[in-house]
């Protein structure tokens, strides 16, 4: 399948679909929030970082053939944007999957959820072989999504990404391969 059309993925619970301008409001109400950043290499951001941000995710939708698809992520009930997620496209049928999500949304599935349905994608429609993601080693929300999702803790890269702090943070790189994730859903 083409990685080029407008994306429009639907879960029980969620729409993942492009950015489009009117997100501002509720992209920058997770991506000021600190708990919501706290173990990113982004953020807090100020208003205007949020709209390039938001502008940059919108006008990378527009590229043909695509290799970066981010989505802003709606809940259905409320129509709120609670989050984002992406996936990279590399050479080699090799994809790297990131999300976050506003922490008042944290601890109900959400990012399960999304995660799950962009990753089937992946492998399903755009012939993926490997799908691979990292996080802060700290950040065992972001990690247990990945656990659920089938990955496998493949190592940990020391001290690669700068820290809030002034020092060095350790990052872990997760991954499953295509076969591995037919096997989980037969």
């Amino acid at each position: 399948m083409d990685p080029t059309p407008p994306y429009s993925l639907r879960t029980e619970r969620l729409l993942l679909r492009e950015f489009t301008p009117d997100d501002l409001d509720d992209v920058h109400a997770y991506a000021c929030d600190d708990a919501t950043v706290r173990y990113m290499d982004w953020g807090p951001n100020t208003l205007e970082q949020t709209r390039v941000f938001l502008g940059e995710e919108i006008e990378r939708a527009q590229a043909s053939p695509r290799t970066h698809i981010g989505l802003a992520v709606q809940h259905l009930d409320s129509g709120t944007v609670i989050g984002s997620i992406r996936l990279g496209l590399w050479p080699h049928h090799n994809a790297d999957i990131g999300y976050s999500f506003g922490s008042p949304w944290w601890r109900r599935g959400y990012g399960y959820e999304a995660a799950h349905a962009l990753a089937a994608h992946a492998f399903e429609a755009l012939g993926v072989h490997r799908l691979w993601a990292t996080c802060d080693t700290r950040n065992a929300g972001s990690y247990a999504i990945m656990d659920k999702l089938g990955m496998r803790r493949e190592g940990t890269i020391r001290q690669n990404q700068p820290s809030r702090d002034g020092g060095w943070r350790d990052t872990y790189l997760y991954a499953v391969l295509a076969s591995e994730w037919r096997a989980r859903a037969a």
